[in-house]
């Protein structure tokens, strides 16, 4: 079952310089809910320096915003391999189908295949990403924190 499709006033569109405050506390709230024993405050300049990396060999930044004009998320994706860096919804919008929408803007720029890896024991999103047809390719370990990974991957259905 798919979660619900936000409201049709949403906006999605590339993130600007001025975009960074609202992305910065997406990421931490989202993060913090998932996993409060982490500080992800301390973690801000690493996003914001990685997500610039990205950005300048090719990654694309796209931000979903409310009808309010509140950000309610951004994905961070890589065209040229379809490598899936980030997804971050508000945490007040879980399961309200802002992750769907950021998905299929993903599908949108890189329509062939997308590979993420997402922490093994984050069973909400590998359950959302298992529901919205992805499949488990592989395991690793997330380079900061050391904890076990799942690699995941879509491709069109043929």
């Amino acid at each position: 079952m798919n979660a619900p499709a936000p409201p049709a006033s949403v906006k999605l569109r590339l993130r600007v310089e001025d975009d960074w405050p609202s992305i910065l506390d997406v990421w931490v709230a989202s993060w913090r809910a998932t996993y409060p024993e982490i500080d992800f405050d301390a973690r801000r300049d690493w996003l914001m320096r990685h997500v610039r990396e990205l950005e300048a060999v090719g990654g694309v930044t796209l931000c979903l915003f409310d009808a309010g004009s509140t950000l309610a998320g951004f994905v961070v994706i890589n065209p040229a391999d379809g490598w899936l860096d980030q997804i971050c919804v508000a945490p007040d919008r879980f399961g309200a189908g802002f992750g769907a929408s950021l998905l299929t803007a993903a599908r949108n720029v890189s329509p062939s295949v997308i590979r993420l890896d997402v922490n093994a024991d984050n069973l909400r999103a590998i359950r959302f990403y298992e529901r919205d047809g992805f499949s488990r390719v592989g395991r690793g370990a997330n380079t900061l924190s050391g904890r076990e990974t799942i690699m995941m991957e879509w491709r069109p259905p043929r």
